[in-house]
């Protein structure tokens, strides 16, 4: 695993967009109006691209795909491809990974395989692209093994770049993403860690409250250029949430070069600053020296 010694950032929030046989992990509709919504400009890059992208930043990254599956009809990019670049670039890549909850038992299953062959060290849901409440208990089996596994759970929330401009968003429906639903999940298992993901917009309220409540809940600041943060989540940033905040950037949606730019400029308190680029990170997914 990465040295944080060795790292001025640790990104994590990043996705795997491509597979090596290049198909992509959305619908070209849905891409398209992802790739408009954020002006992106280097849309899919592959995995040994991510890695020289981030080793050359000197930063670390949590990669991730999403498998949407069983609501939209494409596969995804395959959690073993991520894995294994982790394997090839270990000092950059953290290998996440994205489960489906329709699959019910085959995920289940997927999930245990993931960490004991792979190390794969969390899994990303994105409840609006899957159509899916994170507190329906269909998906309590999959939380059930990453909770055993000691691994970590990715929650999208809020408005998503997905579909956005498309006709009716592509289909995608923003109710799916309220934290107050991960809420439900963080009280029902305890042992979890859970990352909410993004600027939860507009229930951005709502995540900073169930972050300070449950104390296995932290929230990463990917999705948004920090220039436009509400400023109650700055607020807790600094304050109240300075220890479970946490540098993402969305890439390749947004670039951490952009993330940073702006972040630079946000007044964020000296003593809090590392905290949110690396510390907090590395924490939470348990790298220390000795693992580099």
């Amino acid at each position: 695993m990465p040295n944080p010694d060795e790292l001025v950032a640790i990104d994590v929030h990043t996705h795997a967009e491509v597979s090596s046989k290049g198909c992509a992990s959305l619908s070209a509709e849905l891409d398209r109006a992802a790739g408009a919504y954020f002006k992106a400009e280097h849309r899919h890059p592959t995995l040994p691209e991510i890695a020289a992208y981030y080793r050359e930043r000197r930063m670390a990254c949590v990669v991730f795909t999403v498998d949407a599956e069983s609501a939209t009809g494409v596969p995804p990019v395959p959690n073993e491809e991520i894995a294994e670049a982790a394997l090839a670039s270990p000092d950059v890549i953290i290998p996440f990974a994205g489960v489906d909850p329709y699959k019910g038992r085959a995920a289940v299953r997927q999930i245990r395989r993931l960490v004991a062959d792979f190390g794969v060290r969390g899994f990303k849901f994105h409840p609006n692209i899957q159509a899916f409440h994170p507190n329906d208990r269909m998906a309590y089996p999959l939380y059930e093994a990453i909770e055993e596994a000691g691994a970590i759970a990715v929650f999208h929330t809020g408005q998503t770049g997905i579909g956005a401009g498309a006709p009716g968003g592509g289909g995608v429906r923003l109710k799916y993403s309220n934290p107050m639903d991960v809420d439900d999940v963080a009280a029902d298992f305890p042992g979890m860690r859970i990352i909410l993901a993004h600027p939860s917009f507009p229930w951005q309220d709502e995540a900073l409250a169930v972050a300070t409540h449950k104390p296995q809940v932290y929230i990463d600041l990917s999705g948004w250029s920090p220039k436009y943060f509400p400023p109650r989540l700055v607020q807790y940033a600094n304050t109240l949430l300075k220890d479970k905040v946490m540098f993402g950037s969305d890439y390749p949606l947004l670039s951490p070069d952009r993330w940073l730019a702006d972040f630079a400029e946000l007044p964020i308190k000296d003593e809090v600053r590392p905290k949110i680029l690396k510390e907090n990170a590395a924490a939470l997914l348990g790298l220390t020296r000795s693992e580099g």
